[in-house]
């Protein structure tokens, strides 16, 4: 068994050798795709980040009643904090708002003037909602308004931030769409092109393929150099994907976290590096191989 195998290799390391200039134009080409598919990761992984940086600066703010006692706010952020939706709940108290409004206004010598001459702190005591996803802000609402804390509740400005928090939903969702439509047509392309181009490769070799089987070889012992052949461009062109891929982001990177400088994405990479060329090996493998599985199917049939 191990013999056959290392036979196939062997085969298939002479067709690549052989074909030389094919197989160079077949790895460049793959290579190029593979490079494309990169790209999408790091558009990904970028994509996320700014989405992640956007949905946290949004929440909606819940507004009390001068009449809400502490214990019956408490009670009321437990709830919140039990909802599988809720990400984060933040209590703040009058006094804290009272703090955090002369802090904003400390240069209006006058407003200030006139909220030390008022009797009673007229800020109100609040709690600032975060959501896991931003489409969750109307069903957190619709829990607040229907539920146990809907009689002391003064105010929500979601209905004011409405609008933004749908957009975001939407920008969102298409950017998911958008991507998994990418990956899937490159693919596509990737795929057709690299199935083409092992077919030449395969046409070249008709006539040794109608000898082995006019001698009796079998479908496997013809196929297995074509599929180690497809394995060895899979393989050079995940090496040298990495090769180029990493220089390159290492120059790009500066400019990405000037962009988003919570995207440290080279040294993402570098420390993820055993998973992406696992994932980009994976891909460029299974092209080739699949590709040439399936082209010299034809061949056997005839």
């Amino acid at each position: 068994m191990l013999a056959s195998i290392q036979r196939i290799f062997r085969n298939g390391a002479i067709n690549f050798y052989r074909n030389g200039w094919l197989s160079t134009a077949t790895i460049s080409i793959m290579v190029l795709t593979l490079l494309v598919i990169s790209s999408l990761m790091i558009l990904s992984i970028t994509t996320r980040v700014a989405v992640e940086t956007l949905q946290n600066k949004i929440d909606i703010t819940v507004y009390f009643s001068k009449d809400a006692t502490e214990d019956k706010i408490s009670e009321v952020t437990s709830e919140l904090n039990n909802l599988g939706i809720v990400k984060n709940v933040e209590y703040i108290s009058k006094e804290d708002a009272l703090s955090k409004f002369k802090e904003r206004h400390k240069d209006n010598s006058l407003l200030l003037q006139s909220l030390s001459e008022l009797d009673d702190n007229p800020l109100p005591s609040s709690v600032n909602i975060k959501a896991k996803d931003p489409s969750n802000f109307a069903n957190i609402v619709s829990f607040l308004e229907s539920g146990s804390a809907k009689d002391m509740i003064d105010k929500i400005n979601y209905y004011e931030n409405q609008t933004m928090i749908n957009r975001l939903t939407r920008f969102i969702s298409t950017t998911r769409q958008l991507g998994l439509a990418l990956i899937i047509v490159f693919s596509t392309v990737a795929f057709l092109v690299s199935f083409n181009t092992v077919r030449v490769a395969i046409y070249t070799a008709r006539e040794e393929i109608s000898i082995m089987k006019l001698v009796g070889a079998s479908n496997w012992f013809i196929r297995g150099p074509f599929l180690a052949e497809g394995f060895l461009y899979g393989l050079i062109a995940s090496i040298v994907t990495v090769a180029i891929f990493y220089p390159v982001l290492s120059f790009a990177s500066p400019y990405i976290n000037a962009f988003l400088p919570k995207a440290d994405i080279y040294n993402y990479f570098k420390e993820n590096f055993f998973q992406f060329f696992g994932i980009i090996s994976a891909i460029g493998v299974g092209i080739g191989v699949i590709s040439s599985l399936i082209a010299i199917r034809k061949h056997l049939k005839n």
